[in-house]
Order: C-alpha cells, then structure tokens, then sequence
C-alpha cells in the first residue's frame, strides 16, 4: 500500500471516530436527558401574563424531569432576542423557548428577525388568553361607548401604549381605530408592566392588554376595562362584556406554548410534551390562568404548529395594510 493511500485511509478514520459520538449523542439523547439543567427563555419581562405561567410550567417541569428548569428573561425586541437566543443554541432541549404569538408576528412585521417559524420545535400550547381593553382613569369615561365619544371630542389627544413596533396590542389598537373611527397617538414600552404602572399613574391613556396583565389593577379600581376581545364574557370577568355585545365583531386572543428549537431530537419533544400536559390539566395552573381571565390549553406539537402559521397568516394583512413591516 502507498503511503499517499494509507495517509487518506487514516485521515478518513480519524474523520470517521471524530464524527461519530455527534450521531450516538443525538441518537442515545433520550435516554440520558436530562442530565443537566434546562434553560426556559422568556422574551419579556419579569411578573408578566408570559412570565406567571412559565414559572409555574419550569416549577412543576423540574419536578417532573428530576433536573431544573431555570427561567430566563430576555425583555427585548418583543420577544426576538429570545427566540434567537435558542435557535443559536444546539438543539438538544436544554434550551426552550416560551413561545408566543409575538414570534409569528416579528417574522411578518421584520425583513430582518433573523429567524423563521420553521427555526422552531412546537411541544405544546399552555394558554390561550383574551384582551382587554384597559383605560386610565384619568379619562372620564366608564364605559367603551364613553370613551369613543371622547376620543372622538378630542382627537389625537388619546395616547396609546404598544410594547415594541408591530406588537399585538399595536395591531389591535390600529384595528379598533378604523373600526371605531377614533384617532389616538402611540406610546411605544419596552414591556407590559411598565406600561400598567404608566397607566395606573395616568401618563397614558389606553391599553390593549392580556387581561392576565390587567386584573389586579381592575379589581383594586387602579384602572377601567371596557370590554374584551372574547367570543363570550370571559368567566373570571362575568361582568365586562365582549366588543361583539357592543356591536364590534372584534374577536382575537393570544397563545402561549413551550417549543424547543428545530433538529431536537423526537424523543425529547415526546419527553417534554408528555410532561407539560398534564401540568396545565392541573388545578393549581387552572386557577392560576382563569383567574386572569385566560384559558389553559395543551395541545399535541402538530396543533401547536398550525396555531403558529394561522397567526402568521391572520397578522400579515393588517401588517402590510397599516404599513407596519421594518427592516
């Protein structure tokens, strides 16, 4: 045998062994997972109707998995860099996502997110929640009726608060203008909670908001809602009624759900999922979630999937029709 033959055949080998525990880590990955802890990424901040439900998910997860899961909070860029964040990790599952129908949304509204929804590995749903629709009581209004007919006394002086560019509660404000025929000025917020205490202590007016965010500053009358985004009057809000009882076919909710990133082994997402389910089928989560006038709901990864690409395709026409996409 040449040397020049025998040097590739040795090259090959040591190719050969050096590749070789990538394919036994992914394919032995059930077995040993999880060996260490679990990161849970939450793009928003701390206290918020996306942060109570994951603790309380990462909590009981931890239990179940034997190992910790550990929630992060990356508040910033409505959810994106936390969504990078994981698809920038290895696909092993010890790095989740909280994912929302933020992501969806950034993809449609940003040329350049840097990221696609098929980066991502549903697991499940954990929530569906509802809107409310939260005014300060700065504003001498105590009902929508009222407060359309302020807005409309004093146009553009009504400020309304988003959380980043192209956001959820963006969209909706900008919908129930046309649809209201009202004119308010946008006050753009890094995260939920600073938006409920600038609303609380009236330095803006109106708010779009989870109605998870927004319950405790109603029930203690720091702020109104004037009614909700759901099909029918939610149960942990019986005496505020739907946009649809005031004559506005409105309806839209959120989701909340667990995804892993793309190439995660399917044993894992098996794992995973088989676990998350029955905690948010528990008590505990339900009361937690319906208490804010939210709906706890698992779902299978394929359910979650489609969840994720309805959201795309409902949010591109109000995107492209406000002229909200960035670069």
């Amino acid at each position: 045998m040449s040397r020049h033959v025998a040097a590739r055949r040795c090259a090959l080998a040591v190719l050969t062994v050096m590749l070789a525990p990538i394919g036994e880590r992914l394919a032995n990955a059930a077995e040993t997972y999880p060996s260490h802890p679990i990161r849970l990424l939450v793009g928003f901040g701390a206290g918020g109707p996306t942060d109570i439900p994951a603790r309380f998910i990462a909590d009981k997860l931890s239990a179940a998995l034997g190992q910790r899961v550990v929630v992060e909070n990356k508040p910033a860029a409505a959810g994106i860099m936390a969504t990078r964040d994981l698809i920038a990790q290895p696909p092993d599952g010890y790095t989740l996502l909280l994912c929302t129908h933020f992501d969806p949304i950034n993809v449609a509204v940003y040329r350049s997110a840097r990221f696609k929804l098929s980066d991502l590995a549903p697991i499940s749903l954990i929530a569906e929640y509802y809107y409310g629709l939260a005014l300060s009581n700065a504003i001498a209004a105590e009902s929508l009726e009222s407060f359309i007919a302020y807005a409309k006394a004093h146009p553009g002086d009504v400020t309304y608060a988003t959380i980043g560019a192209g956001s959820a509660q963006e969209i909706m404000a900008r919908q129930l203008e046309k649809l209201t025929g009202i004119t308010m000025n946008r006050i753009p917020f890094r995260g939920g909670p600073q938006v409920v205490q600038e609303l609380v202590a009236g330095r803006v007016n109106f708010y779009v908001s989870p109605t998870l965010a927004i319950v405790p500053q109603y029930q203690s009358k720091q702020l109104k809602i004037l009614a909700t985004t759901s099909p029918q009057r939610l149960n942990g809000l019986p005496e505020i009624p739907t946009l649809r009882e005031k004559g506005i076919d409105f309806v839209r909710f959120g989701w909340l759900g667990i995804c892993a990133a793309a190439g995660t082994p399917e044993p894992i997402i098996k794992t995973l999922h088989d676990d998350i389910v029955p905690i948010v089928a528990s008590a505990d989560y339900r009361t937690i979630i319906e208490n804010g006038g939210s709906i706890a709901v698992s779902s299978t990864p394929q359910e979650l999937d489609a969840v994720i690409k309805k959201t795309s395709d409902d949010v591109a026409a109000s995107i492209q029709e406000f002229g909200m996409q960035q670069e």
